[in-house]
């Protein structure tokens, strides 16, 4: 004999002898409701109370409640579709406040888990991988703009030479040079993008650290992919670009750097002293990017050396405080 709730709903007359359904509203049948940080949850309970059959006074079985749980999302998108939203911009059509977190990360070589401790030896490929975290918006796709690599954390005025890793808009230039530096294809998910960089110091510096910093961005999922959102990797094998998706023209602008007026070339031109005033101006009323930053690297040397050498006690402390491997940006939609 079986009833739902406390209030000992009966269950709906069926055909099949082996099938029991119960036809209830959520709020009906003793049911109760309670609201976590991420789900209404309604739970009631199925009995199952035996009674003694063809005039017996003996049960075989025992009195049974089984828990029912109907969960529900607080969070997500609904719509009827009549009416389609406008994404030019599409930061203008918010109509909620959001926080978008960005995130640069060092990870192991398998991709699934956070590089434990941030030293390298030259030879070494460092993984890379920026992302996005939504929350409740529509789908977005993040892009990297530019990376530079720099012995000390930016802005740093006295953070010379630089290295550029990624420009003009998402061209992997540290590509032309080194055949592991590259973008994986395909991306895991339209908010990660992951790229790999062969590691390197500067010459002439008497540091072994090194900092990368990104500038990420997103835009619509269903965004075509262009000259100022892709992401592109040099193939050596063909000497062409090539990009993550979308078409191959999109790249072609990678090889002359004329992809646009962007602030990397600006930065390329002008270099660290200006990266605060440049992110300043040309993102005063921009809240769907971010500049992240990567670091320390610490680099022991080759991968075949036996000895360390050029070990100094500040880069030691710096292993100490090298456990905050990846910077994190929460930007307010």
């Amino acid at each position: 004999y079986l009833t739902l709730g406390s209030e000992g709903c009966q269950p709906r007359v069926s055909v099949d002898p082996d099938v029991v359904r119960f036809n209830a509203q959520l709020h009906e049948c003793s049911s109760r409701v309670q609201m976590t940080k991420d789900a209404l949850v309604y739970s009631t309970f199925l009995l199952h109370d035996p009674r003694p059959v063809s005039g017996l006074s003996i049960l075989r079985t025992n009195r049974v409640e089984v828990p029912i749980e109907c969960r529900y999302p607080r969070q997500g998108n609904v719509s009827s579709h009549p009416i389609q939203p406008t994404w030019v911009p599409f930061r203008a059509t918010v109509s909620s406040e959001e926080k978008l977190a960005f995130s640069l990360r060092l990870m192991e070589e398998n991709w699934n888990t956070e590089k434990s401790a941030p030293t390298f030896h030259l030879g070494e490929v460092a993984h890379l991988q920026a992302e996005v975290q939504t929350g409740s918006h529509l789908p977005l796709q993040l892009f990297v703009d530019h990376c530079v690599a720099t012995p000390s954390p930016l802005p740093d005025p006295n953070s010379s030479p630089y290295h550029f890793i990624v420009d003009f808009h998402g061209c992997l230039v540290d590509g032309l040079s080194e055949s592991f530096s590259a973008f994986q294809v395909p991306r895991p998910r339209p908010e990660t993008l992951q790229f790999t960089v062969d590691v390197f110091h500067f010459a002439n510096s008497s540091r072994n650290t090194l900092y990368i910093t990104c500038h990420l961005k997103v835009a619509p999922a269903n965004q075509i992919p262009d000259k100022l959102n892709k992401a592109c990797s040099f193939n050596k094998t063909s000497q062409s670009w090539l990009p993550v998706e979308g078409d191959a023209d999109i790249c072609d602008c990678c090889s002359h750097g004329n992809c646009s007026n962007s602030s990397s070339s600006q930065f390329q031109i002008h270099g660290p002293r200006q990266w605060s005033k440049l992110v300043s101006r040309n993102r005063r009323h921009v809240t769907d990017e971010a500049d992240v930053t990567v670091g320390p690297l610490i680099f022991l040397g080759k991968a075949n050396d036996q000895t360390v050498e050029g070990w100094t006690a500040s880069a030691q402390t710096s292993v100490a405080l090298g456990l905050g491997l990846a910077t994190v940006a929460f930007l307010t939609l």
